[in-house]
């Protein structure tokens, strides 16, 4: 199958080409620049094709042969992010109606029950999924929240608020049910949506386990051997938690502010509606949450992730965003490692030392 991966040098994209093209597809490396290509691993194993969301015309060229559409691109951080990314839902659903597409994958993100006040993050990725769920190409869709690996944006969020924190704040209203998915089995759930038939709908991935926000911190900061207190603060408004957050993690502030206001609701499978049941040929058993820091953590090779097939997808990789990592490593036997080569560092992680 002829697969046009859109965002394909994103995080996600990024990670799904070498597992795809491990699979027996023809991949088409959907990008705006695409010199790009020679700068992952499975560069030479690709087609590149210049793909802008902003620009029909290469919508349209970039789909035309495609049998599937993998959608990845999200502009969170770029000015009105919901009507760009309705509009540039709608252009691919037309070109892929024109061009005979076969089927859309749109990994898309958690979306509540109750959508009387959803953040415009929320509301966008619904907005990109009801385009293509009303096209008439059958489309997939997975709703994921908060996604555990190294490079994720949800993941280095908490990763930095643990790392950079010697005593943690918890607004009160940030004590919601979030239910953690490792990146791997997000990787091959919509691989397996590229098997011999579609199967349209929507459907919520999560892990293996449902706890509170700041349970996850804690969970990161046990298994990276830090001790984090945490105590609650009142009545603090959601816009002035995201401007701090932001500041604190230094990653892209309207990224940020989104991911923060995504918090007041409970990000958990639905019930009934769970990708694991309908998509369970694709992973034996899902990636717990410390495993899953505890891989992100580390680098070594448990799964393919590039064109050898020798890295771990929940690894870091050095095409990640520059505001990704930290300060904690775990090594190949196992042993954490805390980098306190500067005094900044050196304060943050041992603040009695």
């Amino acid at each position: 199958m002829r697969i046009l991966v859109t965002g394909s040098t994103g995080y996600i994209g990024s990670r799904l080409v070498p597992i795809l093209l491990g699979d027996g597809h023809d991949v088409l490396a959907a990008m705006r620049d695409d010199s790009k290509a020679s700068s992952f691993s499975w560069g030479d194993d690709v087609t590149p094709v210049h793909f802008d969301i902003t620009d029909e015309k290469s919508i349209d060229a970039a789909l035309d042969g495609a049998d599937a559409v993998v959608y990845l691109v999200h502009s969170m951080d770029d000015g009105d992010f919901v009507t760009k990314d309705r509009e540039a839902a709608q252009a691919v659903a037309h070109a892929a109606e024109k061009h005979g597409v076969g089927r859309i994958v749109y990994l898309s993100g958690h979306v509540p029950d109750d959508d009387e006040d959803l953040s415009d993050h929320i509301r966008s990725r619904l907005q990109v999924e009801e385009v293509f769920l009303n096209s008439s190409v059958p489309a997939t869709v997975f709703r994921a929240a908060i996604i555990l690996g190294s490079g994720s944006t949800s993941f280095e969020l908490v990763r930095r608020m643990v790392e950079r924190l010697p005593v943690t704040p918890v607004p009160s209203w940030m004590v919601k049910k979030v239910q953690p998915i490792a990146t791997t089995d997000v990787l091959h759930i919509i691989a397996a949506a590229l098997g011999d038939d579609p199967i349209p709908g929507s459907y919520d991935i999560g892990g293996t386990e449902v706890l509170t926000y700041p349970e996850l911190l804690t969970r990161y900061a046990t298994v990276a051997e830090l001790s984090r207190p945490q105590f609650r603060v009142p009545l603090v408004p959601t816009p002035i938690v995201g401007r701090a957050v932001a500041a604190i993690t230094q990653m892209p502030p309207g990224t940020v502010i989104s991911l923060v206001d995504s918090l007041h609701h409970d990000m958990i499978v639905r019930r009934g509606n769970a990708a694991t049941d309908t998509f369970a040929h694709a992973v034996d058993s899902l990636v717990g949450i410390d495993e899953s820091i505890r891989r992100s953590l580390t680098a070594s090779s448990h799964d393919g992730t590039d064109a050898e097939g020798t890295t771990d997808p929940q690894s870091a990789a050095d095409t990640d965003p520059s505001w990704a990592g930290g300060v904690v490593s775990i090594d190949r036997d196992g042993r954490v490692r805390h980098d306190v080569s500067g005094r900044f560092s050196r304060a943050l992680l041992h603040p009695r030392s």
